[in-house]
């Protein structure tokens, strides 16, 4: 750079969103819109057995108190079917108006057809080209699925799995490859299937009659580079609505990572309109450890904001006690519980900023970059803890009650800026 040269700018920008088209989701008056201009949607699925009514209503609610837009049930039996109407009957007396998505495999076109009630209880409807017929049934047990979803003015997903690919499309990919002069290598041919089978059904349901604006489209894999290069090539060759997610993320820190590492690569680039983060629950882990997961990907990129963000250290020689970590736990999972309550007596509160520091270094900082902030004493310091607010120094806590007091604080604040 010359002497003269002007500094230039870091840029910062937040990811420009793939234009897609609209669709929308919907139960009664309540209507989530996916794609187009709408925010990212966070969705998740039960592992309860539909047939337990009250139980999977149970499990939904819990789903979406804990942020999940959409639900998604297993549709695999007659059973199954009946129970779906009595499931959205529990959740609409309890007041949870989550659309819910029937996952239909193998026999969707029958019991779509022999349970007209579920049919019209779900808002959308799952369908796996890959697990709707061989040969001549294909076209034909697809077809039924989508008139039913014409009939009962459903959207659907087109949701191809590696693991269940359809393995004719497959097989022919795979022989005119090797007519090619330089064949691709397999990898690149399964990927080529995923995209052709979700395309090439689309097209089809098109074709049947079905707004395009009503189909979404997954290609689901278990391998992050792998999503990302069935994704990027996908989001190219089609204006429908994504959804994003690996088919089987994994358990505890290994899921997580992944999941964050694949859908934070294709939401900065724009690629993605609802996500969900299959994760394998650990023992005693709630289900909606997912959706918390799903929630802070997208809260992390800056794309939504769901719950006040509480900053905290990591610990080091300097701090003297697990007080800042106790506090911050306490703080962080009191504004997560009380949210489904305050998002409706305090608007714009998921904005709120948080800081619980361990010690002089950083924590007077942090804590006037936060809404409200303290900072703890650490090893060495006078035994007081400086609170910020709105980044001015409001009052020095000192004793045995600092903890309390503070949450306290935080409570009065959120009422008074909030309320």
């Amino acid at each position: 750079m010359s002497n003269n040269a002007q500094p230039q700018g870091i840029p910062f920008s937040i990811p420009k969103a793939r234009r897609s088209l609209q669709a929308r989701v919907s139960w009664g008056d309540h209507v989530v819109t996916v794609g187009g201009d709408a925010p990212v949607r966070v969705q998740s699925m039960t592992n309860t057995d539909t047939v337990d009514a009250i139980g999977t209503a149970i499990q939904i609610k819990e789903l979406a108190l804990a942020g999940s837009e959409l639900v998604r049930i297993t549709v695999n039996t007659p059973e199954a079917a009946a129970a779906v109407p009595h499931v959205r009957e529990q959740l609409d007396k309890m007041g949870i108006h989550v659309p819910l998505i029937g996952d239909f495999h193998y026999n969707g076109h029958r019991l779509l057809s022999e349970f007209p009630d579920c049919a019209q209880a779900l808002s959308k409807y799952r369908i796996n080209p890959g697990n709707v017929g061989k040969g001549d049934k294909h076209d034909k047990q697809f077809g039924q699925m989508i008139e039913a979803a014409m009939r009962y003015n459903k959207a659907v997903r087109i949701g191809v799995n590696w693991g269940s690919l359809d393995q004719e499309l497959l097989a022919k990919l795979m022989d005119d490859n090797a007519q090619r002069a330089q064949p691709l290598d397999a990898k690149q041919v399964m990927y080529e299937a995923l995209i052709t089978s979700a395309l090439d059904s689309a097209k089809l349901a098109q074709s049947m009659g079905m707004p395009p604006e009503q189909i979404l489209l997954s290609c689901k894999v278990s391998g992050v580079q792998d999503l990302i290069a069935v994704y990027r090539e996908l989001g190219q060759r089609c204006n429908y609505p994504l959804h994003l997610g690996l088919t089987e993320a994994g358990m505890g820190t290994r899921g997580t990572v992944a999941s964050a590492t694949a859908l934070s690569i294709l939401l900065q680039e724009g690629i993605g309109d609802t996500i969900r983060v299959s994760l394998t629950p650990q023992p005693g882990e709630a289900r909606t450890q997912e959706v918390v997961i799903a929630s802070e990907i997208l809260q992390a990129l800056g794309l939504r904001t769901f719950v006040p963000s509480v900053t905290a250290c990591p610990g080091c020689g300097r701090t003297t006690s697990t007080t800042f970590q106790e506090l911050a736990k306490t703080i962080d999972d009191y504004l997560r519980y009380q949210m489904p309550v305050w998002r409706k007596q305090y608007p714009g509160v998921e904005n709120l900023k948080v800081a619980v520091m361990g010690c002089i270094v950083n924590g007077p900082g942090e804590s006037k970059h936060a809404d409200i902030g303290i900072s703890l004493p650490g090893n060495g310091e006078a035994p007081a803890a400086p609170v910020f607010i709105d980044g001015e120094k409001a009052m020095t806590l000192r004793g045995d009650n600092i903890a309390q007091e503070f949450h306290q604080i935080v409570e009065n604040y959120i009422e008074k800026r909030f309320g």
